[in-house]
């Protein structure tokens, strides 16, 4: 369910909250427990076609509450300016909700963890395959199924 955003004038459209979201360096991925209870966890992570990507130890508490409830919501802050006179600040933000599951397939596990090798560290390209290879099967991957996003902007002026 998605809720009208209050700010109208605000709202990014969606290639460039998209653009947001691919070119945000972390973002915070809030998950629930079975009791509700929520958990927020800064990481970085990637974006292909309309997935997000992030890897994790195999076992923790995001992973738990994603296997309790894999409703999720993730949010990328890009720039942001204060505005001290006006007590405002000028930002740009998205927030995704979607589903959340571990990649079980192989090929697309090995796929997002050398996206993330290319987003994160460029110049060391052959050095991420070596460190993908050595500690592939101590990593989780988990793939968020991007349901619905929105943008929102103040831009200074």
């Amino acid at each position: 369910m998605t809720r009208p955003l209050r700010r109208e004038d605000r709202r990014m459209d969606r290639a460039a909250a998209m653009a947001l979201l691919k070119r945000g360096e972390y973002g915070i991925l809030s998950t629930a427990d079975n009791h509700h209870q929520p958990y927020g966890t800064p990481l970085n992570y990637v974006v292909m076609e309309d997935h997000i990507f992030f890897h994790c130890a195999p076992r923790g508490h995001k992973l738990e509450n994603i296997a309790a409830n894999p409703t999720v919501s993730f949010c990328v802050v890009g720039k942001t300016e204060l505005i001290p006179e006006k007590f405002s600040t000028c930002y740009e933000s998205v927030i995704v909700s979607g589903e959340a599951e571990i990649v079980a397939n192989a090929t697309l596990k090995k796929n997002a963890l050398r996206a993330l090798v290319r987003k994160y560290a460029p110049d060391h390209v052959a050095a991420g395959e070596a460190y993908i290879d050595r500690l592939e099967d101590k990593t989780a991957v988990v793939q968020i199924t991007i349901q619905h996003l929105s943008g929102k902007a103040r831009l200074p002026g």
